[in-house]
C-alpha cells in the first residue's frame, strides 16, 4: 500500500471524512472479497473459491469479460434469502469505513425469482438487511428494483409484480439496466411497467446512455418519466439533450471507473465527468459494481481529485448533488447538507 504524504495525504483525510451518498450500485456487483467467502464457503458447491488468497486472485478484474465470469459466479452463490441479506449488509460494512451515510441500492428481483425464492421471502430479507445495516454500520439502506433489460416482458412483469405487491419497507425507486441495445424490442412492456411503478408512487431511475447513445436517454425521459438516470454520459453527443438536462437539472448518476472497465470510455483521463460539469448539469458520484471494478465509493472521488484536479469545493459539490438528487426525506437531507458545510468550513 502507497502512503501519501503532503496535500495528497490531506486530500484523502478530506475525502475519507466527507458525509457520502451512495446512489449507484448493485446489489450483487456490490459483493466485496469479504461478503463473497462468507457465501463461497456457505455454497462450497458454487464454483468460486473458498480459500480468501485464491479468492482475491479469482476476483481481481482483468478485463470485462472477466468481470461478466465473477458477475455470474457471485449471482449463483445467492440462492437463498439468507444469501440477500449477508449481500446488504456486507455492503453496508464495506461503506462505513469510506463515510458513507446512505444507500439507494439497486436489486433485481428477476434474479431472485429466477433461482425459486418466493417475493416475500426476498422481501423480508431486505428488510432485515436494511435494519442491520443501520443498527451494525450506522448506513441507511433504501432499494432500487431494477428491470435486466435483455429478458423482455417476464423480466418487467416479475419487477413491477414484486414492487407492487410485496415492496420491502425501504423501497423508493424503479429502474432498468442491463443491455441497453436490447430494450427497443420491449419499449411498451417497459413503458408500461415503468407507468405502474410511478402510479404507485416509486421514483423513476433508469440506466440510459452507458452503452448506447442519446436515443436512449431521450426514451428513458420521454417514456420511462426519468427522474434521475444511471450513467446518461452519452448525452454530449446531442446538443440538444445537453441543453434539456441543463435546463431541468435532470440528475446523473455517473460511475467513472466503471464505464472504463466496461470498455465505454478508454482511458480514465478521457472520462467525461469534467466536461459534464463544464456544461452544468447536475452529476452525482457513484460506484456502480465497486469490488468487481477495483474500486470504492471513497476512491471515486480521488479520482476526481487525482486524475481530474478537483478541489476540495468541488468534491464537496459533489457530495452536497448525491444528498440532494437522493430520495432522503427532507429533514434528512438537510442534516447531511450541514454536515458537509462545517466540513469544508472547519
Amino acid at each position: 500500500m502507497t502512503l501519501h504524504t503532503g496535500p495528497e495525504a490531506a486530500t484523502d483525510a478530506f475525502i475519507d471524512a466527507l458525509p457520502k451518498v451512495e446512489l449507484h450500485v448493485h446489489l450483487i456487483g456490490s459483493a466485496s472479497v469479504p461478503t463473497v467467502l462468507e457465501l463461497a464457503r456457505r455454497h462450497p458447491d458454487g464454483g468460486v473459491p473458498t480459500g480468501e488468497e485464491e479468492l482475491r486472485a479469482f476476483y481481481t478484474f482483468t478485463d470485462f469479460p472477466h468481470f461478466a465470469r465473477v458477475y455470474r459466479a457471485v449471482n449463483g452463490l445467492v440462492r437463498e434469502p439468507e444469501d440477500v441479506a449477508t449481500l446488504v449488509t456486507g455492503l453496508a460494512r464495506d461503506l462505513s469505513g469510506q463515510g458513507a451515510r446512505y444507500v439507494e441500492l439497486q436489486v433485481t428481483p428477476y434474479a431472485h425469482h429466477m433461482v425459486g425464492m418466493p417475493m416475500r421471502e426476498v422481501t423480508e430479507a431486505l428488510d432485515h438487511g436494511a435494519r442491520r445495516s443501520l443498527a451494525d454500520h450506522g448506513v441507511e439502506m433504501a432499494y432500487i428494483f431494477d428491470i435486466p433489460g435483455e429478458y423482455g416482458v417476464e423480466a418487467a412483469d416479475v419487477t413491477v409484480a414484486h414492487a407492487l405487491q410485496e415492496p420491502p419497507a425501504a423501497l423508493v425507486g424503479f429502474g432498468i439496466g442491463g443491455i441497453e441495445q436490447e430494450r427497443p424490442a420491449y419499449r411498451d412492456a417497459f413503458r408500461d411497467a415503468f407507468a405502474a411503478a410511478r402510479n404507485a408512487g416509486l421514483h423513476s431511475v433508469p440506466h440510459g446512455g452507458e452503452m448506447t447513445g442519446p436515443e436512449t436517454i431521450w426514451e428513458v425521459i420521454d417514456g420511462l418519466g426519468a427522474e434521475r438516470i444511471g450513467h446518461g454520459i452519452s448525452c454530449l453527443q446531442d446538443e440538444r439533450l445537453v441543453a434539456h438536462l441543463r435546463e431541468t437539472q435532470l440528475p446523473l448518476d455517473v460511475c467513472p471507473t466503471s464505464n472504463v472497465c466496461t470498455g465505454q470510455v478508454a482511458r480514465i483521463e478521457d472520462h467525461p465527468l469534467p466536461r459534464l460539469l463544464e456544461e452544468g448539469l447536475f452529476v452525482t458520484l457513484n460506484s456502480d459494481d465497486p469490488p468487481m471494478f477495483a474500486t470504492t465509493l471513497a476512491d471515486e472521488y480521488r479520482v476526481a481529485a487525482r486524475v481530474f484536479g478537483f478541489d476540495r469545493p468541488l468534491l464537496a459539490q459533489l457530495a452536497r448533488n448525491g444528498v440532494s438528487a437522493s430520495y432522503l426525506p427532507a429533514a434528512r437531507k438537510q442534516a447531511l447538507l450541514a454536515e458537509i458545510d462545517a466540513l469544508v468550513t472547519a
